[in-house]
């Protein structure tokens, strides 16, 4: 393990700490009796309050000013400043505590409980007076603390990658992404009291399955020993909650973690959170109605207003939103009716509108390929899109008026899809059919299309009553009522490609261009972890750093000579 010397020096505080008695990672409880911003906001109130303040956080800032210190310390809350007197710190003659605990053996990112009364500093800064401290926790990695002056930011963490690999990092140094998080929660929250008032059961179906379904998707693939068997992380939830409705719950959903074996974008990615719902006895007009009432209250919970801006864009999702038929809309955006159009002349449509086609495109594809072409991106404002041909659904009902349509509609906002419902398929002879032309279109090389699930259709045969069903991406929706641009910044932990480890030499490789064994470690302390950087280096600044080094260190090994040096560069 290759380390800094800040985290040399941090590990060396940390031994001295054990020395001292103070153990770094204590285990017993710490009692808290305020938060940084309670304190802000009630002190000024009524200055008799938080006279006996028991708080905990990382320190962010420190200004060590001899007898007396300021710090800044950082709870889930905010931030609250701290006032340290050496004298108040250490009563008697002993000023260790203070003046090598504090000052020397304390470093910004460890997290300290303290313990005292809150006054204002002659600045006016709100400021609790420490009376005494406890190390909780000891920091072995330096913060990258932003620096800020006249408006201007310095070592901001902002690298979206390291931003998104070590989140925890994230949300220490930008606290600001965790109010993301928090409207997340409170979006979610929103939606569950909705339903929950509607008296909807909110169950749990299986996230390894047999077959995968209830989606146009690939799938993630695993093994079960015991059982010897293949089995699928779900795509979907649909056709477990569907089950449900047939067993005679008449209204249930489920927040469910859904993979899908896909590309990875802004909008996608492999690991992502969906709401399906299903209520027996409606239909996907009535559905709509739910869909247009529960986003407007989730905007007033969340905003306080139905109006939301996104990016450039203000939304509103005040009822009621704008509807298109799937064949309005394209003829809308293209001025050309595609809805009697056989499948080569849709081929000639989604050429003409910049889609890459192949032949394991059926109509339905190709038609929802031309509809996000052409129409998708210019939906800002919250619409419906209804009445998609039957090639794309097979899982909704056929259209009660309109030939080769089926009863379904998506809720397109910000250009993007938040959910997708229908009419619930319960014809269980239609519905094999169905499976029987998707396992035509996988033989034609889709390896989108759905799988047959016989136990599916054998709890269709008991009978489904009418039912409409829902399904809402809960990512998507959190991007916009948080104003996000991509799916990254709503998931906590998003799925990454493997980091990229450093390239490191070898000891045998340093030892090929002549390095005594016995040096190898004095020149990795210099930073050197590839043979090709050593060899880039100045020779005579080399020398007399790694003989330097060799002094300080007191190494009882012979010092090296300017040739030895030179001649490792050769």
């Amino acid at each position: 393990m290759q380390l800094s010397e800040q985290e040399k020096i941090r590990r060396q505080s940390l031994d001295e700490l054990r020395k001292l008695g103070i153990e770094p990672y204590p285990a017993e409880l710490y009692e808290v009796n305020a938060t940084a911003a309670e304190i802000h906001e009630n002190f000024p109130k009524d200055s008799n309050l938080y006279q006996d303040v028991c708080i905990a956080g990382r320190i962010m800032q420190r200004r060590i000013m001899g007898a007396a210190s300021f710090t800044e310390i950082q709870d889930a809350s905010g931030k609250l400043q701290l006032y340290f007197k050496r004298d108040e710190i250490c009563e008697g003659e002993d000023k260790t505590l203070y003046n090598i605990v504090f000052k020397r053996l304390l470093d910004i990112g460890d997290i300290i409980g303290v313990k005292g009364y809150v006054f204002v500093t002659k600045m006016g800064e709100i400021t609790l007076h420490v009376k005494e401290f406890k190390l909780l926790s000891k920091s072995l990695k330096v913060l990258p603390v932003v620096k800020e002056k006249d408006d201007k930011v310095w070592d901001a963490f902002t690298d979206p990658e390291q931003r998104y690999r070590q989140r925890y990092l994230d949300l220490i140094v930008n606290p600001e992404v965790r109010q993301n998080f928090i409207k997340r929660a409170v979006m979610v929250n929103s939606m569950r009291d909705y339903l929950n008032t509607k008296e909807y059961l909110e169950v749990e179906t299986p996230i390894l399955q047999p077959l995968y379904g209830g989606a146009a998707a690939r799938p993630f693939k695993t093994h079960h020993n015991t059982l010897d068997m293949t089995l699928y992380l779900r795509i979907a939830n649909e056709l477990y909650l569907k089950r449900l409705i047939v067993g005679g719950f008449e209204g249930v959903y489920e927040f469910s973690k859904d993979f899908r074996n896909e590309g990875m974008d802004r909008f996608h990615n492999p690991e992502f959170t969906q709401m399906e719902l299903y209520v027996a006895y409606k239909d996907y007009e009535w559905m709509m109605d739910l869909v247009e009432e529960m986003v407007e209250k989730i905007a007033m919970d969340m905003h306080g207003t139905t109006k939301v801006q996104v990016g450039e864009n203000e939304i509103d999702f005040k009822r009621p939103w704008k509807r298109y038929t799937m064949y309005e809309a394209i003829e809308a955006y293209t001025g050309v009716d595609i809805s009697n159009m056989n499948e080569a002349e849709l081929v000639g449509q989604a050429k003409k509108a910049g889609v890459n086609v192949d032949e394991s495109m059926g109509k339905g594809k190709l038609i929802d390929e031309i509809f996000g072409e052409t129409v998708e991106a210019n939906l800002i404002q919250p619409t419906f899109i209804t009445d998609y041909p039957v090639e794309m659904s097979p899982l909704a009902k056929k259209h009660r008026g309109k030939e080769g349509l089926v009863e379904r509609f998506e809720a397109i906002c910000n250009g993007k899809e938040i959910c997708n419902a229908f009419s619930e398929l319960n014809d269980p002879i239609d519905q094999r059919q169905r499976f029987e032309a998707q396992l035509e279109l996988g033989k034609r090389g889709d390896d989108e299309s759905m799988v047959l699930d016989e136990d599916f259709l054998r709890a269709l045969e008991y009978g489904m009553p009418p039912t409409a069903g829902l399904g809402i991406g809960i990512d998507r929706l959190a991007m916009i009522m948080t104003n996000q641009p991509s799916i990254q910044d709503v998931l906590l932990f998003p799925q990454m490609r493997p980091e990229k480890q450093p390239e490191v030499s070898t000891d045998e490789d340093f030892m090929k261009i002549g390095v005594p064994a016995e040096w190898v470690r004095v020149v990795r302390e210099l930073g050197f972890t590839m043979v090709s950087d050593l060899k880039q280096s100045n020779p005579n600044k080399l020398f007399n750093d790694l003989n330097g080094r060799r002094k300080k260190m007191k190494l009882n090994i012979p010092p090296l000579k300017i040739e030895d040096v030179k001649g490792w560069l050769e």
